[in-house]
């Protein structure tokens, strides 16, 4: 018969596993649910549609599994930290080694115990090495400054990336390339140049944020008219506050350069 605190562990440990195997199949509902979206975007514009509102409703279910899931991992690892003997000496220099590596070992332990949704959103953040990206770069009260930057790095510790805006800075500024460091909210990757098909496919009427011609910035813009319907691999755009005499003029820019309108975007 267990102890009360080994018991205590088993049932962690029994619980702690079905925390993990119910965020296999939240992760396994939300990858359908980004294929069915990729593959017909249009659909979320059918009256009554609810497929936006489920996917919010996984990733919210997502979240509470992973912040349970290491509320169960910490009360694990104090319980088993109870069972750590500090008595004799060769034991002794056992727990100083133990303690050499606590860091490596720390480290070791908050990676198994990532949750498959985190783990996911992880490789996709690393995989954007060497990409370019949309980046708000300044954190002004006023206005939200978009841009197009290159990925240098993505720290999984401090969860930040570097990133690189390969226009030259300024005269003032010394002309140099300017570098920073991001939050992932503060950036949204681009659509796949080379996959067009797998790409969502923004409808008439929808606000996004778009590359300007002949510049590095992203403005606020509405959709006239898709690839799709254009039968080509661009858009065509009218941008905000782009008015020209008195009206707004349509430009066409590639698929790959249009991302989707970030919530509560000042402009």
């Amino acid at each position: 018969m267990p102890s009360p605190d080994i018991a205590s562990i088993l049932e962690n440990s029994r619980e702690l596993d079905r925390l993990r195997k119910e965020q296999e199949e939240v992760l396994v509902e939300i990858n359908k649910l980004h294929k069915k979206l990729q593959a017909t975007p249009e659909v979320v514009e059918k009256p009554g549609d609810s497929s936006l509102w489920r996917l919010k409703g996984l990733y919210i279910q997502a979240k509470d599994l992973s912040e349970g899931e290491v509320a169960i991992s910490s009360s694990l690892l104090g319980q088993l930290d109870t069972f750590l003997p500090s008595g004799p000496p060769g034991q002794q220099r056992r727990k100083m080694d133990g303690d050499q590596k606590r860091k490596k070992m720390k480290s070791d332990s908050d990676i198994s115990r990532i949750s498959p949704s985190m783990r996911s959103h992880i490789e996709a953040c690393v995989s954007l090495k060497d990409e370019q990206v949309a980046a708000r770069v300044t954190s002004d009260a006023e206005i939200d400054e978009w841009f197009v930057v290159k990925v240098i790095n993505f720290d999984e510790k401090t969860k930040e990336f570097e990133v690189l805006d390969e226009e030259p800075g300024d005269d003032e500024e010394g002309g140099v390339q300017r570098k920073y460091k991001l939050p992932a909210s503060c950036i949204i990757p681009f659509p796949k140049r080379n996959d067009p098909s797998s790409t969502q496919e923004f409808p008439a009427g929808r606000h996004v944020l778009a590359v300007y011609p002949g510049t590095t910035a992203l403005y606020k813009a509405t959709v006239i008219s898709t690839p799709r319907k254009r039968k080509s691999d661009e858009y065509l755009l009218e941008f905000d506050d782009d008015e020209e005499d008195g009206a707004l003029p349509q430009r066409t820019v590639p698929f790959h350069k249009v991302v989707p309108l970030p919530e509560g975007h000042r402009q």
